[in-house]
């Protein structure tokens, strides 16, 4: 018997995601329950050569998408750009590359500039769900979730799409005020950040302060109450740091850190945040944020005096960047 590496040791503990979209990733270091992904994530698969053909055909099949929708009136299209068409259909043809090696469920995220829109979070959303039935139509509908940033107004449209049977998972999460309200509306599932995103993109820079207790947190509190989201810890810079969320319902980890994983021999001299013994100190008594708003508002503004704040307002800003190098990508096609 093959000895068991750091990877198939994670996998005893927690459900195993991929943070990519790479199919060949996902096939040789499979299996994984399912697969996350963001701009950033769609960026760098469209940027290969390989995915030269795919995207050329998205952008000749935004054109008549968009013609069919107008025909019929369509108000999940009304507005919409042809470029941001194209990206979102791009990004669907990559999700279903992939689904052959995903188990569960495929996550997408929305349009970060929607961010503070729970109207356009939801026609995006629904935008996706269309495509997904429109290149797969025996695909099961049920395997799509989406992403979308915690934000009052991201959350919003959360509850929205959950009352109608769509899958959402709260992403960008840095406190326990918007895991609080993110149960409330019903979320599926939510992506603490044990990283600010930043760490990913500005060489050098090490997060001094890493929620892994947050994620724990918010598991025993969801535990404590009963709910069904499930957290899905994400952000993460290191193989320890994997292994030191060994324990949580969900983990997303990126190519990188996988392939580090499955060469390095299984250890429990990491130890982890969901084996220390459970209390309820540091947990909130049930809380309801739903309908007050500016309840929930003062409350995540007040986290660690304004910096988780700041830490979502970097995410929305990195994601929006790689939003615009998408399009930028999408119209050099184009032309």
């Amino acid at each position: 018997m093959a000895s068991q590496n750091a990877l198939d040791y994670l996998r005893t503990r927690s459900l195993v995601d991929c943070d990519t979209l790479n199919a060949e990733v996902a096939r040789r270091l499979g299996p994984f329950e399912d697969c996350t992904s963001n701009q950033a994530i769609v960026y760098a698969e469209l940027s290969k050569p390989e995915h030269k053909s795919l995207l050329s055909d998205s952008v000749v099949d935004a054109a008549a998408v968009r013609k069919a929708t107008a025909e019929s009136q369509d108000p999940r299209f009304a507005g919409l750009e042809l470029d941001e068409l194209a990206v979102e259909i791009a990004t669907v043809k990559l999700a279903l590359k992939i689904t052959p090696y995903i188990q569960g469920r495929i996550h997408l995220q929305t349009n970060p500039y929607y961010a503070y829109s729970t109207q356009k979070t939801v026609a995006n959303a629904a935008r996706f769900v269309y495509l997904f039935k429109r290149y797969a139509p025996d695909w099961d509908i049920d395997r799509i979730c989406i992403k979308i940033p915690s934000t009052w107004e991201g959350l919003m449209a959360c509850r929205a799409l959950e009352l109608t049977g769509i899958h959402t998972l709260a992403t960008t999460l840095f406190t326990m005020p918007q895991a609080v309200l993110a149960a409330e509306v019903g979320c599926s599932y939510v992506a603490p950040y044990v990283n600010q995103l930043r760490v990913h993109f500005e060489p050098g820079f090490t997060d001094p302060n890493k929620l892994f207790q947050l994620c724990s947190n918010i598991q025993r509190y969801y535990k404590s109450i009963n709910t069904r989201t499930k957290v899905l810890p994400a952000s993460l810079t290191s193989p320890e740091e994997c292994l030191a969320l060994a324990g949580a319902d969900h983990i997303t980890i990126a190519p990188g850190l996988l392939e580090e994983l499955s060469q390095q021999a299984s250890t429990l001299t990491v130890p982890s945040v969901f084996d220390e013994q459970s209390s309820a100190e540091g947990l909130p008594t049930r809380t309801s944020y739903l309908n007050d708003e500016a309840a929930y508002r003062i409350a995540f503004t007040r986290d660690l005096s304004g910096a988780s704040e700041g830490k979502l307002t970097q995410a929305i800003n990195i994601f929006c960047d790689m939003q615009d190098r998408l399009i930028a990508l999408v119209k050099s096609k184009s032309e």
